[in-house]
Protein backbone atom coordinates (compact mmCIF):
# COMPACT_ATOMS: atom_id res chain seq x y z
CA UNK A 1 0.00 0.00 0.00
CA UNK A 2 2.89 2.60 1.08
CA UNK A 3 4.57 1.65 -2.03
CA UNK A 4 1.09 2.83 -4.42
CA UNK A 5 0.82 5.75 -2.58
CA UNK A 6 4.16 7.14 -3.28
CA UNK A 7 3.91 5.88 -6.88
CA UNK A 8 0.85 8.22 -7.15
CA UNK A 9 2.52 10.82 -5.36
CA UNK A 10 5.49 10.53 -8.08
CA UNK A 11 2.56 10.10 -10.98
CA UNK A 12 1.09 13.24 -9.50
CA UNK A 13 4.16 15.48 -8.89
CA UNK A 14 5.58 14.72 -12.24
CA UNK A 15 2.40 15.67 -13.87
CA UNK A 16 2.46 19.01 -11.53
CA UNK A 17 6.11 19.79 -12.75
CA UNK A 18 5.26 18.97 -16.72
CA UNK A 19 2.27 21.29 -16.77
CA UNK A 20 3.80 24.00 -15.47
CA UNK A 21 7.14 23.40 -17.83
CA UNK A 22 4.54 23.41 -21.01
CA UNK A 23 2.78 26.13 -19.79
CA UNK A 24 6.03 28.20 -19.23
CA UNK A 25 7.25 27.14 -22.66
CA UNK A 26 3.23 28.36 -24.28
CA UNK A 27 3.88 31.43 -22.45
CA UNK A 28 7.58 32.14 -23.75
CA UNK A 29 6.11 31.75 -27.30
CA UNK A 30 2.58 34.22 -26.25
CA UNK A 31 0.11 31.27 -26.80
CA UNK A 32 -1.24 31.03 -23.11
CA UNK A 33 -2.68 34.49 -22.22
CA UNK A 34 -5.29 36.67 -24.07
CA UNK A 35 -8.60 35.89 -25.45
CA UNK A 36 -7.51 33.11 -27.55
CA UNK A 37 -5.18 30.77 -25.54
CA UNK A 38 -3.26 27.58 -26.64
CA UNK A 39 -2.20 26.03 -23.88
CA UNK A 40 0.29 22.84 -24.71
CA UNK A 41 -0.06 22.26 -20.69
CA UNK A 42 -3.73 21.61 -21.72
CA UNK A 43 -3.45 18.63 -23.18
CA UNK A 44 -2.19 16.93 -19.82
CA UNK A 45 -6.13 17.34 -19.10
CA UNK A 46 -6.68 13.60 -20.74
CA UNK A 47 -3.93 12.03 -18.11
CA UNK A 48 -6.96 11.20 -15.86
CA UNK A 49 -8.15 8.79 -18.51
CA UNK A 50 -5.06 6.52 -17.51
CA UNK A 51 -4.55 7.43 -13.51
CA UNK A 52 -6.50 9.11 -10.71
CA UNK A 53 -3.04 10.61 -9.23
CA UNK A 54 -3.40 13.17 -12.74
CA UNK A 55 -6.53 15.17 -11.19
CA UNK A 56 -4.25 16.54 -8.11
CA UNK A 57 -1.39 16.39 -9.97
CA UNK A 58 -3.28 18.81 -13.00
CA UNK A 59 -4.49 21.16 -10.48
CA UNK A 60 -1.49 21.63 -8.45
CA UNK A 61 0.88 21.88 -11.51
CA UNK A 62 -2.21 24.86 -12.85
CA UNK A 63 -2.49 26.29 -9.49
CA UNK A 64 1.50 26.81 -10.29
CA UNK A 65 1.70 27.53 -13.58
CA UNK A 66 -0.82 30.08 -13.21
CA UNK A 67 0.57 31.95 -10.09
CA UNK A 68 4.01 32.00 -11.78
CA UNK A 69 2.98 33.49 -15.18
CA UNK A 70 1.51 36.53 -13.17
CA UNK A 71 -1.82 35.71 -13.54
CA UNK A 72 -3.97 37.67 -11.21
CA UNK A 73 -5.10 35.84 -7.61
CA UNK A 74 -9.20 35.28 -9.13
CA UNK A 75 -7.67 33.57 -12.17
CA UNK A 76 -5.32 31.40 -10.86
CA UNK A 77 -8.35 30.51 -8.55
CA UNK A 78 -10.93 29.97 -11.01
CA UNK A 79 -8.35 28.99 -13.95
CA UNK A 80 -7.34 26.11 -11.58
CA UNK A 81 -10.67 24.95 -10.32
CA UNK A 82 -11.97 24.77 -13.86
CA UNK A 83 -8.89 22.69 -14.57
CA UNK A 84 -9.72 20.34 -11.24
CA UNK A 85 -13.23 20.09 -12.35
CA UNK A 86 -12.31 18.78 -15.91
CA UNK A 87 -10.05 16.42 -14.72
CA UNK A 88 -12.26 14.73 -12.45
CA UNK A 89 -14.79 14.76 -15.50
CA UNK A 90 -11.86 12.85 -17.85
CA UNK A 91 -11.59 10.49 -14.63
CA UNK A 92 -15.75 9.86 -14.91
CA UNK A 93 -15.28 9.18 -18.65
CA UNK A 94 -12.46 7.30 -18.71
CA UNK A 95 -13.64 3.83 -20.96
CA UNK A 96 -14.56 6.65 -23.20
CA UNK A 97 -11.31 8.61 -24.09
CA UNK A 98 -13.03 11.02 -27.02
CA UNK A 99 -15.66 12.14 -24.61
CA UNK A 100 -13.00 12.37 -21.83
CA UNK A 101 -11.13 15.07 -23.76
CA UNK A 102 -14.45 17.17 -23.37
CA UNK A 103 -15.04 17.81 -19.29
CA UNK A 104 -11.56 20.44 -19.48
CA UNK A 105 -12.98 22.10 -22.84
CA UNK A 106 -16.67 22.79 -20.85
CA UNK A 107 -15.08 23.56 -18.23
CA UNK A 108 -12.97 25.87 -19.51
CA UNK A 109 -15.68 27.44 -21.66
CA UNK A 110 -17.86 27.77 -18.32
CA UNK A 111 -15.50 29.50 -16.40
CA UNK A 112 -12.57 31.38 -17.80
CA UNK A 113 -14.68 33.72 -20.16
CA UNK A 114 -16.10 35.38 -16.65
CA UNK A 115 -12.59 35.56 -15.68
CA UNK A 116 -11.63 37.36 -18.84
CA UNK A 117 -14.23 39.75 -18.61
CA UNK A 118 -14.71 40.43 -15.07
CA UNK A 119 -11.08 39.86 -13.80
CA UNK A 120 -9.05 41.39 -16.81
CA UNK A 121 -11.54 43.81 -17.80
CA UNK A 122 -10.70 42.53 -21.21
CA UNK A 123 -13.24 43.95 -24.07
CA UNK A 124 -15.82 41.71 -25.44
CA UNK A 125 -18.89 39.76 -24.82
CA UNK A 126 -19.20 36.40 -22.46
CA UNK A 127 -20.17 34.86 -25.53
CA UNK A 128 -17.24 35.76 -27.73
CA UNK A 129 -14.80 35.04 -24.74
CA UNK A 130 -16.62 31.53 -25.07
CA UNK A 131 -16.09 30.75 -28.61
CA UNK A 132 -12.35 32.31 -28.54
CA UNK A 133 -11.90 30.59 -25.10
CA UNK A 134 -13.59 26.90 -27.07
CA UNK A 135 -11.33 27.00 -29.60
CA UNK A 136 -7.85 27.29 -27.57
CA UNK A 137 -9.62 24.31 -25.48
CA UNK A 138 -10.56 22.34 -28.60
CA UNK A 139 -6.63 22.82 -30.38
CA UNK A 140 -5.27 21.84 -26.78
CA UNK A 141 -7.50 19.66 -25.25
CA UNK A 142 -8.78 17.92 -27.77
CA UNK A 143 -6.70 17.49 -30.81
CA UNK A 144 -3.24 17.49 -28.75
CA UNK A 145 -5.25 15.37 -26.03
CA UNK A 146 -6.32 12.89 -27.70
CA UNK A 147 -2.67 12.54 -29.95
CA UNK A 148 -1.47 12.61 -26.55
CA UNK A 149 -3.54 9.65 -25.84
CA UNK A 150 -2.59 7.47 -28.91
CA UNK A 151 0.67 8.29 -28.17
CA UNK A 152 0.53 6.79 -24.51
CA UNK A 153 -2.62 4.39 -24.62
CA UNK A 154 0.00 1.68 -26.27
CA UNK A 155 2.40 2.34 -22.16
CA UNK A 156 -0.02 3.31 -20.05
CA UNK A 157 -0.05 -0.33 -18.02
CA UNK A 158 3.98 0.40 -18.02
CA UNK A 159 3.94 3.76 -16.97
CA UNK A 160 0.84 4.72 -14.49
CA UNK A 161 -0.12 1.09 -13.05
Amino acid sequence: MKKAHTKALAQGAAIAASYVVLTFLANALGLSSGVIQLRFSEALTILPVFTPAAIPGLFIGCVLANFLTGCLPLDVLFGSLATLLGAVGTRLLRRRPYLAALPPIVSNVLIIPWVLAFVYHLEGSILYFMLTVGIGEVASCGVLGIILYHALERHAKRLFS
